[in-house]
């Protein structure tokens, strides 16, 4: 529960207070920052939900949750809530003073989405049942695979952490090269909103995605072992020795956590206070569920230092 003005602020409080029969255009207006892999569920069902059980007219932007959260750090944008995925942009925004409590809210994994139009879906299909290995697939000549950009996106660095640990597990040290290339290939990045869609056309053959993220599209995809598609939680500790350097910037593999903050600068602080802990509720919990998202297995709030 958050405390602002001197209240205890919940959803009820938040809809009670403003008319059922004022139309979107004039209810209190809430900008979300969020996960571009979160784009189906927030502007569709969640959006609506919010606008009925909080009277509340959110807008979300979709992008990148490294890049949403140094935007948000330097001031440049200044959305009332923010919700990446993975620690480390939430921390960022932390650290800036933009929020002072992020809230787990859902926990997902790594699968390898693939396109029903691609010459290798016959192949894929067989990965997906166990009868053949998805990583020697991936390695087919002709392959057009798809990720985001490590720099800007963490999906970008868990496609190339989950490789790793498929290099390990599999016993085959180049397997990170051959699939993936060079750490940042721009034959392969593209922006997150744009991968499953150029996936969907065909563009594609296979892509990096979290489980969430298929079947929106209507897409097959591959479930991939936990030892390697990152929704342990302890998957740090567990792997003390993989580390990724993008633009001299060292990063650790990270549960697949989805976390949302009230922040600090919200120019409607009562509407992101009353978003956030919406979230954590009945309503909100059983669209996540639909959605694939799982619970956030009692993850901890993520704090500022004092």
């Amino acid at each position: 529960m958050f405390a602002l003005g001197g209240g205890l602020l919940v959803g009820a409080v938040a809809a009670a207070a403003i008319p059922a029969a004022m139309s979107a255009a004039t209810l209190p207006f809430l900008d979300v920052a969020y996960a571009g892999s979160m784009g189906s569920m927030m502007e569709g069902p969640l959006k609506s939900a919010a606008r009925g059980d909080l009277r509340l007219d959110m807008h979300g932007r979709a992008q990148g949750s490294n890049a949403l959260a140094r935007l948000i750090a330097s001031g440049t944008i200044r959305p009332d809530v923010f919700i990446p995925v993975t620690p480390t942009p939430m921390e960022t925004v932390i650290r800036a003073g933009k929020a002072k409590t992020a809230e787990p809210i859902a926990h997902t994994e790594m699968v390898i989405a693939y396109s029903p139009k691609s010459r290798f879906a016959s192949q894929f299909e067989a990965a997906a049942k166990g009868s053949a290995e998805w990583w020697k697939v991936l390695q087919e000549p002709g392959m057009r695979f798809g990720r985001t950009d490590p720099a800007a996106d963490p999906q970008g660095r868990n496609i190339i952490f989950t490789m790793m640990l498929a290099a390990k597990i599999y016993q085959q040290p180049d397997l990170v090269q051959k699939v993936l290339g060079p750490t940042v290939n721009p034959k392969q990045i593209f922006s997150e909103p744009t991968v499953l869609a150029r996936l969907q056309s065909g563009e594609l053959d296979a892509s990096s995605a979290y489980k969430i993220q298929p079947g929106p599209f209507n897409l097959p995809y591959i479930s991939l072992p936990k030892q390697i598609n990152l929704s342990s939680e302890n998957i740090r500790a567990e792997n003390p020795d993989l580390t990724l350097t993008v633009n001299e910037k060292t990063y650790y593999p990270e549960p697949l956590i989805y976390y949302a903050a009230a922040l600090t600068d919200a120019l409607n602080p009562k509407g992101a206070a009353a978003f956030v802990q919406w979230l954590k509720g009945r309503e909100a919990q059983s669209i996540f569920r639909r959605y694939q998202y799982n619970p956030p297995d009692g993850a901890s709030e993520l704090h500022a230092q004092s």
